[in-house]
């Protein structure tokens, strides 16, 4: 198959389906080799990213797809519907660092790290979709295992899980004190019966 059959093959593809597919998939459709298929999708990045395109190619893990440039965001937005924002809480963003960086992690992990419950903050990220679960430990119990979703990648820019850091002994330092904090804080709004604080979430 020539390149620019390919070319064409691939963003027809990508627009029809509208969200990632996995190189080794399109590959095997194309009836061309995941080598062949990845050279031509590294020119295509190039291409849309020379030629002052609207679209881009995003790569997430081992999977492609097209999306659109932040510069076409303000006259995207005048058109379509605007997307759900949600304001991540230190709690909860906190939660999502430690299960990004050390997935898969079962909720007991995390727990011990931060030191307090993190029931509320992985629900919410699996409401947000950042996270899922990826399985079982296999321990007594069988606890859930977490990770990070595609949609994590895109909403942080991040091509692959392997670009993330590891924790290290002063950023799980970082994560207890902040635990602590949040007990306290708690332990002092219960004495003086106040009303928890409503934030955008």
């Amino acid at each position: 198959m020539k390149k620019s059959e390919i070319i064409s093959n691939v963003e027809a593809i990508l627009f029809a389906v509208g969200n990632s597919v996995s190189i080794a998939k399109l590959a095997e459709v194309l009836e061309v080799t995941e080598k062949e298929l990845k050279y031509t999708l590294d020119e295509m990045q190039n291409m849309y990213a020379d030629e002052q395109r609207g679209i881009e190619l995003v790569f997430l893990e081992d999977s492609v797809q097209l999306g659109t440039k932040n510069s076409a965001y303000e006259y995207l937005m005048k058109i379509a519907k605007t997307p759900n924002r949600y304001v991540l809480t230190d709690t909860v963003l906190e939660t999502l660092s430690i299960i990004a960086y050390k997935q898969p992690v079962t909720r007991g992990e995390i727990e011990k790290i931060r030191g307090v419950s993190c029931d509320h903050a992985i629900n919410k990220l699996i409401e947000y979709e950042l996270i899922e679960e990826v399985g079982r430990l296999d321990a007594p119990g069988k606890p859930l295992l977490f990770g990070t979703t595609e949609q994590f990648l895109r909403s942080f820019g991040v091509k692959s899980i392997g670009d993330l850091p590891k924790v290290t002994p002063e950023m799980e330092q970082d994560f207890r004190e902040q635990a602590t904090r949040e007990a306290y804080e708690k332990d002092v709004d219960e004495e003086v019966d106040e009303e928890p604080v409503t934030v955008d979430i």
